[in-house]
């Protein structure tokens, strides 16, 4: 599996906020949000205005290392669903394409089984997205390099000067 950062185009970006836009109304959740193994928020939706989404998902890729070392432990390769059940939010935790993670939170307005339902049609749509995206990038590698190298030392000092 790579460890390099994920780097998203605004194609892809679009069609990923599509999709969790569309699993936040069909689980009825109150906050979804895609978050890379490192610790990065891709994007979110539903309810973040009184949520700290930089911590939930560094906290998040936490949660996958930790579990990620329990399942060694015991032979596994990697648990690819978790779930946290709380007094009034529950958080729902998978793994997509073994890249990215994403998160569900919902109350009681919804249910686990409705929930582990949509997100696995919605973790076969981002799965396929993610992979174009790794094609794209593999497959342009020069675009990325390209882009470095037309920032001059000038370019560098105007910034800080």
């Amino acid at each position: 599996m790579p460890t390099s950062s994920l780097v998203m185009f605004e194609e892809e970006f679009k069609q990923i906020t599509a999709i969790i836009d569309r699993l936040l109304k069909e689980a009825n959740a109150k906050l979804v949000f895609l978050v890379d193994k490192d610790g990065q928020l891709i994007a979110s939706s539903g309810e973040t205005r009184d949520v700290d989404t930089t911590s939930l998902a560094s906290l998040t890729a936490g949660n996958i290392a930790a579990t990620g070392g329990l399942a060694k432990l015991i032979g596994e390769k990697e648990f690819s669903i978790l779930f946290h059940e709380g007094e009034k939010d529950n958080l729902h935790i998978s793994i997509v394409g073994q890249r990215v993670i994403l998160v569900v939170i919902f109350d009681q307005r919804s249910s686990l089984g409705l929930v582990r339902l949509r997100v696995k049609k919605a973790s076969e749509e981002l799965n396929t997205i993610i992979q174009k995206l790794l094609h794209r990038v593999e497959a342009k590698p020069s675009a990325q390099e390209n882009l470095l190298a037309e920032i001059s030392d000038n370019d560098i000092d105007k910034l800080f000067h």
